[in-house]
């Protein structure tokens, strides 16, 4: 047996709209989950700790993003290798592709904890973070990356459940640790009034349960998926498999947070710790519209992978307007619910009006559009799981970053304002997503066409 039946989904001859939804829907309640026990930090520190303290949370979160996103992209490359390993049935294969990718995540996560405990008061100057509260953010990360193994650890274990199907189980414990997480966030922040200490210590043992849950349950599989702890080693070859996809959708997302980073930074500049405030607090809010995209990008990366492994390829146009019709849906229909009840949503992190009112500018200007951050994810996702991965980072890169930062360094100076600042989102969106919608149309065809002359 390859997989365990009860607990996947027939991505191969199942109906699309219908596995689809099964897949995404646990994907977006844990998204959901993960928003919502981080807002829960944010609104913890911010009620009980005060506006500085929630501007020291809020100041570091693009940078955080920028160092965990390279081993994001890893984990997705993981998704893709063992989705197309069951495809194809190659029962050996996966199981070391299943060990050659934790054994990757333990290596990351140490990598990661050593840059955050080290590096990160340097990288807050760089990002001109104010002085009234560099300190708070600087002892806000420390603690918060040595959590940062369990976290790659789980978001590569998770990955594995979900390149077969399973979407629960991943939801499951990180309800549990999430729950655990708000939990400790006030104990550490109330009665012992540990501020921004108390909320990044409750993090790391929250994802330390999370990742030993989900390693629990991979040592206990029967089928391909088990992880044996004896067995932990990188197969070059699977690695190489791994790092083809994951290296360039990583660098994607470090280039696409460090673009954020500069954006983080042009906020600092107004050296207004209520902006930060209201930033990181419409930011978090934002969060919740990318539910109604998260779960169906990975639905889309994950059902073409194993189509393509199935050699199932007349289904890879039809799963990208399934899951592109879906975005659209529930993108637009959140996009709405956020920016129409903002201002009650932002009362739950502040009692500041000011605070309140920047956060709606960023809920206006950036969670309203980000339905067109949906169709590019799509058609990247659909890429990558036909395997092309590579040229649309480049293009990803260009279209969002390079706007992005064009239009700080050009048209932000002249015109300093949130507004002018927040506008580039939407517009890097725009322009990205018709580069990409081209490129999908003829990796489409590239793809169908070397299928054709391998029959």
């Amino acid at each position: 047996m390859l997989t365990n039946k009860s607990r996947s989904i027939d991505m191969i001859d199942g109906p699309l709209l219908q596995n689809i939804f099964l897949f995404a829907v646990p994907l977006m309640l844990t998204q959901f989950l993960a928003i919502l026990f981080n807002a829960a930090d944010t609104i913890v520190v911010g009620k009980f700790a005060g506006d500085l303290a929630l501007a020291a949370v809020g100041a570091t979160g693009a940078l955080c993003n920028l160092l965990v996103s390279l081993f994001n992209g890893l984990s997705m490359g993981t998704n893709v290798v063992i989705a197309r390993l069951l495809g194809s049935n190659d029962e050996e294969r996966v199981h070391r592709a299943v060990h050659t990718s934790l054994t990757i995540a333990m290596v990351g996560g140490i990598l990661l904890a050593i840059t955050g405990l080290f590096l990160s008061k340097p990288m807050l100057h760089i990002m001109a973070t104010p002085e009234d509260i560099i300190d708070l953010s600087a002892l806000y990360m420390r603690i918060y990356f040595i959590g940062t193994i369990p976290l790659v650890i789980y978001n590569f274990g998770a990955a594995i459940l979900r390149s077969k199907g399973d979407t629960k189980r991943p939801l499951f414990f990180l309800a549990f640790s999430g729950v655990l997480n708000v939990v400790l966030n006030l104990i550490f922040v109330i009665p012992l009034q540990m501020s921004v200490a108390g909320v990044a210590l409750a993090t790391a043992i929250s994802q330390t349960v999370a990742a030993i849950l989900v390693c629990k349950t991979l040592m206990n599989e029967s089928d391909a998926t088990n992880l044996d702890l004896h067995k932990l080693a990188i197969d070059k070859e699977i690695a190489l498999d791994i790092l083809r996809i994951g290296v360039p959708a990583g660098i994607q997302s470090m280039v696409y947070s460090l673009s954020n980073v500069v954006i983080q930074s042009s906020i600092n500049s107004f050296d207004s710790s209520v902006i930060v405030a209201g930033n990181s607090a419409g930011g978090n809010i934002e969060g919740f519209v990318y539910i109604g995209l998260f779960g169906f990008s990975n639905a889309a990366i994950t059902f073409t992978s194993q189509n393509v492994g199935a050699k199932r390829y007349e289904r890879i146009k039809k799963i990208m307007l399934t899951t592109m019709m879906l975005v659209l849906i529930f993108g637009s229909i959140l996009s709405f619910g956020v920016c129409y009840f903002g201002e009650f949503f932002l009362s739950f992190y502040t009692n500041e009006p000011l605070v309140v009112e920047v956060g709606m500018i960023r809920l206006l200007y950036v969670a309203g559009p980000l339905v067109l951050n949906g169709i590019l994810d799509i058609f990247v996702s659909s890429m990558r799981g036909m395997g092309y991965s590579t040229l649309p980072t480049v293009l990803m890169l260009l279209g969002i970053c390079g706007v992005r930062l064009t239009w700080i360094w050009t048209v932000f100076p002249l015109y300093k304002t949130l507004e002018m600042i927040y506008v580039c989102y939407p517009l890097s969106w725009t322009i990205t997503s018709i580069i990409l919608g081209i490129l999908w149309y003829f990796s489409h065809r590239k793809t169908l066409r070397e299928a054709s002359v391998g029959c």
